[in-house]
């Protein structure tokens, strides 16, 4: 198994370094520790040269901060360390006058609604961007009607609009698998063309992340041969636990100035557990919480409202069990 990062680990060299991750001893991540602590003596490596020239700009570690902040999805948060060290390894070996590995990072993401598909997409933009993969790194966030154009010639047209505006950047594609619904004489296909085309002619310019339900996205994919091997990461987006629901339910009042009281925070737990695994495939996860907590506010207005003694600061932030009942209905 492959070593983590000590502070007592002593390779003579940076071609040392790679031998032993070409020889499985260390991960990724642990040689791109070593390698920039061999640069620390004379010209720093690429990302901490970066940072100097400009100081405003986002580095890949507080990138990362940010998705560590998102609830649950762990799978993901392992996956883009292993993209990022992939990509921090590439360019120091350049440095050290190695071959540049390339590969193609265009990605599917599969999730229901709320799984925080989007949110990890604009992650990867503000990363690659951090890592110079991309140079804006802005996310482009479209669906079939933004694609598809009414008569012939006018679908690559509008295709064509929308990887202009997302060149630099990411274009997140959502429910994907819409574009090929209609059949060999659907517009849905010319798009397809059109983006598999512009991801040839600007490799080094264009994220491409398509989304959408894991059995929808399945099928799309297998409609067209060279979908496959254009799209190599697959990240899953699964649904999240009733635990992870009201962490996220007490983020979400935190942001608004609000607060739990311990009957809501119990409630909604066990609510959210006696329906864990039997919600209906649009529920919407994160946003099902959201839509939660937005009726909770109503009434919890309602009942504030009503009351005829002046209300204290306390009570205008909390929210109780009986502010979310009947919410979920």
């Amino acid at each position: 198994m492959a070593e983590v990062y000590t502070p007592d680990m002593n390779p003579g060299s940076s071609e040392e370094v790679f031998h032993w991750v070409e020889a499985g001893r260390i991960a990724p991540d642990a040689a791109v520790q070593l390698l920039t602590r061999f640069q620390s003596n004379g010209a720093q490596g690429a990302t901490t040269r970066r940072d100097r020239s400009d100081p405003d700009r986002e580095t890949p570690d507080l990138v990362l901060e940010d998705l560590d902040r998102l609830v649950g999805l762990q799978d993901i948060k392992r996956i883009v360390r292993d993209i990022r060290a992939f990509v921090e390894i590439q360019q120091l070996r350049v440095d050290v006058g190695l071959t540049r590995n390339q590969q193609t990072f265009h990605m599917v993401f599969s999730g229901a609604p709320g799984t925080g598909k989007t949110t990890v997409a604009r992650i990867m933009g503000r990363l690659f961007k951090a890592l110079d993969v991309l140079p804006k790194g802005h996310l482009v966030e479209v669906e079939r009607a933004d694609l598809v154009g009414e008569y012939i010639g006018h679908t690559a047209q509008k295709t064509r609009e929308v990887i202009k505006r997302a060149l630099g950047g990411v274009l997140f594609v959502d429910e994907a698998y819409s574009l090929a619904r209609g059949g060999e004489k659907d517009f849905g296909k010319e798009a397809i063309d059109t983006l598999v085309a512009a991801m040839e002619n600007y490799r080094d310019e264009l994220l491409v992340i398509l989304a959408g339900y894991p059995d929808e996205m399945a099928w799309f994919l297998n409609t067209n041969p060279g979908l496959m091997s254009r799209f190599p990461i697959r990240l899953e987006f699964k649904d999240y636990s009733a635990v992870d629901l009201v962490h996220i339910a007490r983020r979400m009042v935190h942001d608004r100035d609000y607060q739990l009281a311990g009957d809501a925070e119990a409630g909604l737990l066990r609510l959210l557990g006696d329906h864990e695994g039997y919600w209906h495939r649009n529920a919407g996860n994160a946003r099902m919480v959201r839509n939660l907590l937005e009726h909770a506010i109503r009434r919890q207005a309602v009942r504030l409202s009503a009351r005829h003694t002046p209300l204290t600061r306390h009570d205008l932030m909390t929210l109780t069990w009986t502010d979310f009942e009947g919410g979920l209905s």
